[in-house]
């Protein structure tokens, strides 16, 4: 007995050995499977093409007035009669009298300048006289040298000339008043604002209307830096006016009713960046807007607000994309041998709906328009879409998903008829 528990340790580690041996020599196999080469995933791919590209700039902006100013009265005196025209959005013409003040002291005016007139050139005729009489007196006495100036009364006559100056700039400051009593529109316009109205008794410094010419409207448009290669601006120097005579035109836009279209052209580019923006500014003009041009059913508003798109430069040759394809703004997918393929982009021009592209993409390559998810490159697909033929797009698990769902509805009406039929037996 006690042999044997001396033997016992060594045929444990002679069984571990012998394990270990046959394990060694034994490795564990397992199956090994390549990856699928079926598709995984059905995509809506579209095709390349270069062309030819007429590019539209987006901007923004308010409608503003050519001129606009204040109308003050250069007299007193109450107004007696206001034009028809005179109120909120009046129109008016050129030389048009807007409001009439009562000028009878300036008519009296008038007169009694005309009376000064009258008594200077009378003072004047008799000065001439003494200034005659004088000379000849002079050579009665027998004088051959030439008479003093005192003598002749030169100082009196230069006195009496310039009173009549005098009462002349008198007479034509008293009609120039007398003008002024009626306020005369200086260009055709509109009326902003009305201050005053008939009865009332104003001054020089009395406000009484804001007008706006009607000739043309602007509006100042803002230009993003990355559009500016992209656009012909008129630009002018110290010598030289705008540079080039085809100007870009722009269409104004509004939809304060339906959509509005207005169209004009960028007539200048202002000379600094905006010190807040950083952006460079164009104005648009929008020549008359209230004329029988505008077809409109509501005409441009000053102060409202428009959305404007610039004709730009034609791109030559242009790959232009979708947004939609564009991930992260940097990449896109492309079908290469029926695989996904990951290509990195750089975006000359981006619009709303569209990117331009400079590098990385080319004509004829396949671009994935499907939405894709956590997706590796290399992903085998299938095209269910090319160049507008609309498909369903389905992955192979939704196909798998409908499939089982249609077996279900089979196995369930089967159920349902094999009640029916028990119930009528």
């Amino acid at each position: 007995m006690i042999k044997y528990k001396k033997l016992l340790p060594i045929f444990i580690l002679v069984g571990f050995l012998t394990l270990a041996y046959v394990v060694k020599n034994n490795p564990p196999s397992s199956t090994k499977f390549k990856p699928s080469s079926a598709p995984q995933l059905s995509v809506e791919v579209q095709t390349l093409k270069s062309q030819n590209l007429p590019l539209k700039i987006a901007s923004y902006g308010t409608v503003k007035p050519r001129t606009q100013s204040n109308v003050f009265p250069q007299v007193s005196g109450q107004i007696t009669n206001i034009s028809v025209n005179f109120r909120e959005g009046g129109f008016f013409e050129k030389g048009e009298v807007l409001i009439q003040l009562d000028d009878r002291d300036y008519q009296a005016e008038i007169e009694i300048a005309k009376a000064n007139l009258f008594n200077a050139k009378q003072a004047l005729s008799e000065e001439e006289a003494r200034v005659e009489q004088a000379q000849q007196d002079w050579i009665r006495l027998g004088n051959k040298k030439s008479a003093p100036d005192l003598v002749l009364r030169k100082p009196q006559l230069l006195a009496a000339k310039a009173n009549v100056f005098s009462a002349d700039a008198g007479l034509v400051k008293a009609k120039l008043a007398l003008e002024r009593t009626q306020i005369i529109a200086p260009f055709t316009g509109r009326i902003l604002s009305k201050e005053v109205d008939i009865g009332q008794v104003v001054s020089s410094g009395t406000k009484l209307a804001e007008i706006y010419a009607v000739d043309y409207v602007e509006i100042r448009l803002p230009i993003k830096n990355k559009d500016l290669a992209f656009l012909n601006l008129p630009e002018s120097s110290r010598y030289n006016q705008a540079q080039g005579t085809v100007l870009p035109k722009v269409a104004i836009y509004s939809d304060l009713i339906d959509r509005q279209t207005w169209l004009g052209t960028i007539v200048r580019t202002e000379g600094a960046f905006d010190a807040n923006s950083q952006q460079l500014f164009v104005v648009a003009q929008i020549d008359d807007p209230y004329g029988r041009n505008n077809v409109n059913a509501l005409p441009i508003k000053i102060g409202q607000y428009v959305t404007a798109e610039i004709t730009g430069k034609i791109v030559d040759d242009a790959l232009i994309i979708p947004n939609k394809a564009i991930y992260q703004g940097s990449y896109v997918y492309l079908v290469e041998n029926g695989r996904l393929l990951r290509k990195d982009i750089d975006i000359a021009w981006q619009s709303d709906e569209f990117a331009l592209i400079s590098n990385g993409l080319k004509a004829s390559d396949k671009l994935v328009l499907t939405a894709l998810g956590q997706v590796n490159s290399g992903t085998p697909v299938s095209i269910s879409k090319l160049d507008g033929e609309l498909v369903v797009v389905q992955t192979k698990k939704e196909n798998e998903q409908r499939q089982r769902s249609g077996s279900d509805k089979k196995r369930m009406s089967s159920s349902a008829n094999n009640k029916s039929t028990n119930g009528a037996e």
